[in-house]
């Protein structure tokens, strides 16, 4: 390709009949290129050496790109890059976890895992109490909310709950760093240990 470089300067510079390179040269130069898609966007870059004048053409590589036949490829994987990225998204949005303690709720799922990733076994009502303790922001319940909230029927849930309490800290202790504790029998908290 050298050679043939240097065949169309020197017939530049002999259609010029001056030894400079101008910019007349330049574009002359560019006329004699055999591929249209370089004319105008080549770059003549000529470099002296020890071993002699040497030619070069530069263009960039988004000319580079347009004349290969790579577009039909790079549209399929600019189709396959933006469609990973929707799933990403998509499923980023979907999946909502909530962790406190070493304890994650997925709240798509309904379901509690430890800091394994292993699910931890809840009752139904035991999983309601926990989600209620990671929906509130500051992780306390009164006894009232969560009576009314488990067992709206009942008009006194304060034993039920007591029991309810009572079998799940010690479930809640062994797969996190968090505790229940009471507030003077008036509301419970889901600390960390």
């Amino acid at each position: 390709m050298w050679p043939r470089i240097w065949l169309e300067l020197t017939k530049a510079l002999a259609q010029q009949q001056s030894d400079v390179i101008s910019t007349d040269t330049i574009r002359v130069f560019n006329s004699y290129l055999k591929l249209d898609e370089l004319r105008g966007n080549a770059v003549l870059a000529v470099t002296t050496r020890q071993d002699g004048l040497r030619c070069e053409p530069k263009c960039s590589a988004a000319t580079i790109f347009a004349m290969s036949d790579q577009r039909p490829a790079s549209v399929l994987w600019t189709v396959a890059l933006l469609w990973g990225l929707y799933c990403f998204w998509h499923y980023r949005k979907q999946v909502n976890l909530v962790a406190y303690g070493g304890l994650t709720y997925a709240e798509a799922e309904g379901r509690f895992y430890d800091a394994k990733g292993q699910q931890v076994k809840l009752t139904p009502m035991q999983q309601q109490l926990m989600e209620m303790f990671f929906r509130s922001e500051s992780h306390q319940l009164s006894k009232t909310e969560i009576c009314d909230a488990l067992w709206p029927k009942k008009d006194d849930a304060n034993d039920t709950l007591y029991t309810l309490i009572r079998r799940l800290k010690p479930i809640i202790e062994e797969y996190s760093d968090l505790k229940i504790e009471s507030d003077r029998g008036r509301a419970y908290e889901l600390r960390t240990k």
